[in-house]
């Protein structure tokens, strides 16, 4: 039986483990997809443990990104961009970092979104927003990104790295309704009306949605965000976190496996997972 899982702190609540043993399943992939929680002081240990006991590969969630990124001995390209590991396959050779969280953002919002450069807001400059300008770059270059946050020195080193690509600029964070209604896209990246604040938003003004924009929460526990209902109920298009989670899963399924994803079954896995959760109360 093969080995995958997730390592992360905190990692028990990933629903990377539903989703993916749902897809071993549905294939008849013999494999198993476990959560081990690793504390960042026995990051390396637990890498070469999981090495040494034959795991194919891995999930890599907070706080960790980084810390792999330096451990692994060959970084793909979508890795490179972002400065950031997300998934890792243990060869013979040695361990690649790879990051599907570049592809698995853009597949959830592509669809959504009409040909050419975008003026897009951010709010936040955590890690996920390097993420999504690697993608931008690379899929809508020439665009202008609004980074709304409260530290200028995070939007500076942004538009530092991505600068050849896009134009990147830093929005003060009380500034941040009149950049989303500026915005054809709005991707909301703080913890902001993450369970258990499920009460919370980081718009205080919804007026400012448009609704001719397409809005992103990336939380997805409440899948349902107040951020989210804000911008529908001004007519937005709006992207569930959750459809991020999935296709970065989608995409670090089919490269370790080099087989097509059961798409619909992971959806469907991670879907009724949240819906449990929150009939029960608990997201």
């Amino acid at each position: 039986m093969k080995l995958f899982g997730v390592i992360g702190k905190p990692v028990m609540h990933s629903l990377s483990p539903v989703m993916m043993n749902a897809a071993f399943q549905a294939q008849g992939v013999d494999a198993v997809y476990l959560p081990f929680q690793v504390e960042p002081g026995d990051l390396v240990d637990a890498l070469q443990g999981l090495r040494a006991i034959g795991a194919v590969g891995i999930n890599v969630t907070i706080p960790h990104k980084l810390g792999v990124y330096q451990w692994v001995s060959a970084r793909t390209e979508e890795a490179r961009q972002a400065g950031a590991v997300n998934v890792v396959r243990f060869t013979p050779t040695g361990a690649v970092g790879h990051n599907t969280d570049v592809g698995g953002w853009w597949a959830s919002v592509a669809p959504f979104l009409g040909e050419g450069s975008l003026r897009a807001a951010i709010l936040g400059a955590g890690g996920s927003v390097q993420a999504i300008l690697t993608a931008l770059a690379g899929e809508r270059p020439g665009s202008e990104v609004l980074v709304c946050c409260r530290r200028p020195e995070q939007a500076e080193a942004l538009a530092a790295r991505y600068g050849e690509w896009l134009s990147v600029r830093h929005v003060p964070w009380p500034d941040r309704h009149e950049a989303i209604a500026r915005a054809d896209l709005v991707v909301q990246c703080t913890p902001i009306g993450m369970w258990p604040h499920g009460d919370e938003s980081p718009v205080e003004a919804p007026d400012c949605f448009q609704a001719h924009q397409v809005v992103q929460d990336i939380v997805y526990r409440p899948l349902h965000t107040v951020f989210l209902r804000q911008a529908e109920a001004r007519g937005a298009k709006v992207v569930d976190g959750a459809s991020m989670l999935i296709w970065q899963g989608v995409k670090a399924y089919e490269w370790w496996l080099e087989r097509e994803a059961p798409v619909e079954v992971m959806q469907r896995a991670v879907y009724e997972a949240l819906e449990r959760e929150e009939a029960s109360g608990h997201a």
